[in-house]
């Protein structure tokens, strides 16, 4: 399955964001759906994880709080809020299908970025 991330964008300090993850076509059959971002000359940094069939969200330590991982089945498609955005959450987020530990992610979609200035 190809994933595709929407919603990024430039948006000021303090607004709220929501960005969404779907498959390009057909369902999402992974175990799971995480999200990760990216910024230039670092490396990929995760953020939060959901169970599709369960949910049973888990956050980083650097998401808890201001970010929320939902999935809605019906619509096929995953999501990452953000609230509050600071100028450091400026980067490149990634949605992905994971395996059953949320160790393993593979199906990465291409990214959406998100420019927080102030």
């Amino acid at each position: 399955e190809q994933l595709v991330e929407s919603g990024g964008g430039s948006v000021q300090v303090g607004e709220t964001l929501t960005l969404s993850c779907a498959p390009s076509e057909g369902t999402f059959t992974s175990y799971r759906m995480g999200w990760f971002r990216q910024v230039p000359e670092k490396g990929r940094e995760f953020l939060a994880t959901i169970s599709w069939r369960l949910g049973q969200p888990r956050y980083s330590d650097v998401a808890e709080g201001r970010f929320t991982i939902s999935r809605d089945t019906a619509k096929n498609t995953g999501y990452l809020q953000i609230m509050n955005l600071k100028p450091s959450d400026t980067a490149v987020y990634y949605c992905a299908g994971g395996d059953t530990t949320g160790k393993q992610y593979y199906n990465w979609g291409q990214g959406t970025q998100v420019t927080v200035s102030s």
